[in-house]
């Protein structure tokens, strides 16, 4: 998907919005900062952008307390990540799945806050 791209009604639920909190390894308690942003149905996570990362496009849908999204963003050098996670209340809480050849190689958490 191009960056001018058009959103879809789905993503148009984030688009617009972005989210500022943190990158975590599971188990740990302190990670990188980063911020999440959702634009023209493309999905970014700053914290990605120095290994290579482009935007992605993304999903959403609606939950009945929230939105729930799904995205891939892709490095060349390091591979796939498979995003999911929810919004509800001005918090996002996600998982990003590490993927190199199409096998899942490790999972972090991000845990972040809706910047008005």
């Amino acid at each position: 998907m191009s960056p001018t791209a058009t959103p879809s009604s789905a993503s148009s639920l984030l688009d617009g919005r972005r989210f500022e909190g943190v990158v975590l390894e599971r188990g740990k308690t302190s990670g990188d900062a980063d911020t999440l942003i959702f634009e023209r149905g493309l999905f970014r996570s700053t914290a990605c952008d120095r290994y290579g990362y482009g935007d992605g496009p993304y999903t959403a849908r609606a939950t009945g307390d929230g939105l729930a999204f799904e995205a891939e963003t892709e490095s060349a050098q390091y591979g796939k990540l498979r995003w999911a996670g929810s919004v509800r209340d001005g918090k996002l809480d996600g998982t990003l799945t590490m993927l190199r050849d199409g096998k899942p190689t490790g999972e972090k958490w991000v845990v972040a806050g809706e910047v008005k």
